[in-house]
């Protein structure tokens, strides 16, 4: 087998080359503003659905806290409470790309209670969780948020 090309080979990989570097490039520019935007519309669907069906029948929640998930040092009444809190609250915030860091490093310590101490079969789905919510954690909201013009503001002074 020789080690020399042809013309038409070395031809075929520079238009490869070509259009592979176009696509990388292509994509590279993508702004993250466009990319916060799926990831906080997910990581915040997941949560407001499980804080919705906590509502919709608290006494079933209540006997899933007391009986399944059973939080170390929290009655299950409070965990209830402080749960369907944060799965309610920091949706709207992530949506609305206000205080979207607190609130990405809120879900992230309850994915991670929840993989440790209730589910921990289940860390594929939380390993997706906690993937977004680290994005939203280290890069925020991106421009098209509430926490933009606040951060600009705040630290033009």
């Amino acid at each position: 087998m020789s080690n020399i090309t042809t013309t038409s080979e070395r031809s075929l990989i520079g238009v490869a080359r070509y259009w592979v570097g176009r696509a990388l490039q292509t994509l590279d520019a993508v702004p993250y503003t466009l990319l916060a935007l799926p990831l906080r519309a997910a990581i915040a669907t997941v949560f407001w659905n499980s804080g919705t069906t906590k509502l919709a029948s608290w006494d079933t929640t209540l006997a899933l806290f007391s009986d399944e998930y059973r939080v170390p040092l929290l009655p299950p009444e409070v965990a209830a409470y402080m749960s369907a809190s944060v799965e309610l609250s920091t949706p709207v915030l992530l949506v609305l790309g206000l205080a979207t860091r607190p609130a990405a490093a809120l879900l992230l310590g309850m994915t991670t209670i929840i993989e440790v101490f209730v589910y921990p079969q289940a860390w594929p789905t939380h390993i997706q969780w906690a993937a977004m919510l680290l994005v939203l954690l280290c890069r925020g909201a991106g421009k098209l948020s509430l926490d933009y013009p606040i951060r600009r503001w705040f630290f033009a002074k």
